[in-house]
């Protein structure tokens, strides 16, 4: 027995994302049909999009007979007769395309004759295809019939993973959201719609509104604009100006350089000519120095070697206190890595002990649970007796 229930659609194909939730004043109060008539209005909708999930299965159910075993043999032959009728209509419209591609191709070369030939051809064509639409509708109507007729085959062709074509598949899903405004239309009460288009009117005018914020703003914006412009081309001017200033400030700089160049070579001379005179003092007194170092040298090389004596004996004094430094730093590393070991340990003991606590924690929370839910169950159970009694 068909339809389905009115609230619900029973198909497998996949439907659009879930959109938006709406504005509160469109949506509507109620959430199922309580009229007959709205009822039996998505009763018709829903036996349609039934129908035509069943039909969209045919070319490729047909297809496949292997995937059909146990339907009866009247209906596997409807379904290859279908088959072949589609097959037959696909083909002659496939030719009369081709027809008339070569046609719009071979026009401006071709005879006149043989265009009327060619054109008489293809109208021919056309006045055998009607007939042969007329046979898959007919065709489809029986299959169609047969189907309904047949619930254990139709339940087949559903479970079937058969593939729809994409027209076929953008069709079904329109149907599907021509039933959900459908659906919420029956269930908008006419105060709902007065509502509506009162909530769609506040909206209009508070667009309008808008708009005229919108453009008060653009006309401010083209003034705040034109007075930028004419702000830049100030300072535009007066960035020229400073450039030309510039160009002369670098002129008069160029001479006054060319002076200074002048006025530093005879400087340069002048201080060569003295610094030639300081050299010449400067080595005599670096000869006067180098013959009172020598002396001091000589003086003092008796006081060098004993001190060379005393460096060497506190050398073996630090050489010794490098070994025991290092066998220190030896115990030192030792006790570090005793110390790390014993840290890790009580680390992993208390968390253990965490893990421990956490367990009983749960445990118990689990008890209580159980003793709770045994309780209300025993209340339970006492209640229903005193009522029956």
């Amino acid at each position: 027995p068909w339809p389905p229930s009115a609230n619900r659609i029973p198909l497998k194909i996949e439907l659009s994302p879930k959109q938006a939730e709406p504005l509160k004043p469109l949506v509507p109060s109620k959430s199922k049909l309580i009229t007959i008539e709205a009822k039996r209005i998505v009763s018709v909708l829903d036996e349609a999009i039934f129908k035509v999930e069943l039909v969209t299965l045919l070319w490729d159910a047909a297809g496949h007979p292997e995937a059909l075993v146990g339907m009866c043999e009247g209906l596997l032959g409807a379904l290859s007769e279908h088959r072949a009728l589609c097959q037959a209509l696909l083909e002659s419209v496939s030719d009369l395309q081709e027809k008339a591609r070569r046609l719009q191709e071979e026009e401006e070369e071709a005879e006149e004759a043989w265009l009327c030939d060619r054109r008489l051809s293809m109208e021919l064509h056309k006045v055998s295809l009607p007939p042969l639409m007329q046979q898959v509708r007919d065709s489809t109507k029986n299959t169609l019939r047969l189907l309904l007729g047949n619930p254990q085959a139709t339940k087949l062709l559903q479970m079937q993973a058969f593939h729809r074509s994409t027209g076929a598949q953008r069709f079904m899903e329109g149907l599907v959201e021509l039933r959900g405004f459908l659906f919420e239309k029956l269930l908008t009460s006419p105060m709902q719609v007065r509502e509506k288009a009162q909530f769609l009117q506040d909206i209009s005018r508070r667009n309008q509104r808008n708009q005229e914020d919108i453009d008060t703003l653009k006309r401010e914006l083209a003034v705040r604009l034109k007075n930028r412009d004419a702000e830049v081309e100030k300072e535009n001017f007066v960035i020229q100006e400073l450039k030309n200033h510039l160009h002369q400030v670098l002129k008069l700089s160029e001479h006054s350089l060319l002076r200074t160049k002048q006025e530093a070579e005879k400087q340069q001379k002048l201080d060569f000519r003295a610094s030639q005179v300081r050299m010449a003092k400067t080595q005599q007194e670096i000869l006067t120095l180098r013959s009172q170092y020598h002396s001091l040298v000589s003086e003092n090389h008796e006081e060098f070697e004993d001190l060379q004596t005393v460096h060497k004996d506190e050398k073996q004094q630090l050489e010794e206190l490098r070994q025991r430094h290092q066998v220190l730093v030896e115990e030192f590393s030792q006790i570090q890595a005793e110390r790390e070991v014993m840290a890790k340990k009580r680390l992993e003991a208390e968390r253990e002990m965490l893990r421990m606590v956490r367990a009983a924690t749960l445990i118990q929370a689990v008890w209580k649970g159980y003793l709770v839910r045994s309780m209300l169950h025993s209340k339970r159970k006492k209640r229903g007796k005193g009522k029956g009694k």
